[in-house]
């Protein structure tokens, strides 16, 4: 799937606008939808990886610098600016290619594609998790005696809420990317018209 320069800004300003809007509080009654951007862009964004992802990743980290200085913190020492922040680049870097690899396999509305979704966004979501949830487990000061078990309950408490909240963001876009794709089908290409029969 191919899109324009202009679609492709248009795609880029919905994922930006949703990041912004929901990244403010990441426990909020509207979760936080970053890493489904992040999927979501390397989907339909993938040939635009240059300017789009690090992009988003600055609007990610402008976002939290953002929410801590406003509640006068200084954003150096928060306790999320451990040394595991750096490692948002290859999280966020993982669900793109999810979402590009995607793109290139998926093989347009086909039932097939459900399960290469499920696949990806199961892999990636679980792959991101443990680079963000490890990272931060062991390599910040706010687990003062990290073990093994620790990390365990750690990754038994929070998996399967970052999952859902990205496939339910996933889910929704894919929805909406089935309805576009049956309403493009049904009015043909630009420029035709379509006859009933009488």
């Amino acid at each position: 799937m191919s899109l324009t320069l202009p679609q492709r800004f248009a795609v880029f300003a919905i994922l930006a606008l949703l990041m912004a809007a929901t990244r403010i509080n990441h426990f909020a009654v509207v979760p936080d939808a970053s890493w489904a951007v992040f999927f979501i862009a390397g989907f339909y964004l993938r040939h635009a990886v240059r300017w789009a992802f690090p992009a988003l990743l600055a609007l990610a980290v402008a976002i939290d610098y953002a929410v801590i200085t406003s509640q006068g913190l200084s954003f150096w020492s928060h306790y999320c600016m451990s040394p595991a922040y750096g490692f948002l680049l290859a999280s966020y870097g993982i669900l793109w290619f999810g979402g590009a690899w995607l793109n290139a396999h998926h093989g347009g509305l086909r039932p097939q594609a459900l399960g290469l979704l499920a696949a990806s966004v199961l892999v990636t979501t679980s792959l991101t998790f443990l680079v963000t949830n490890g990272s931060f487990y062991w390599l910040s000061a706010t687990v003062t005696s990290p073990s093994m078990g620790g990390w365990m309950t750690n990754l038994g408490h929070w998996y399967l809420p970052y999952l859902t909240t990205t496939a339910s963001y996933v889910g929704v876009a894919a929805l909406l990317h089935v309805i576009v794709g049956l309403f493009a089908q049904q009015a043909g290409p630009v420029g035709t018209k379509r006859v009933g029969r009488g």
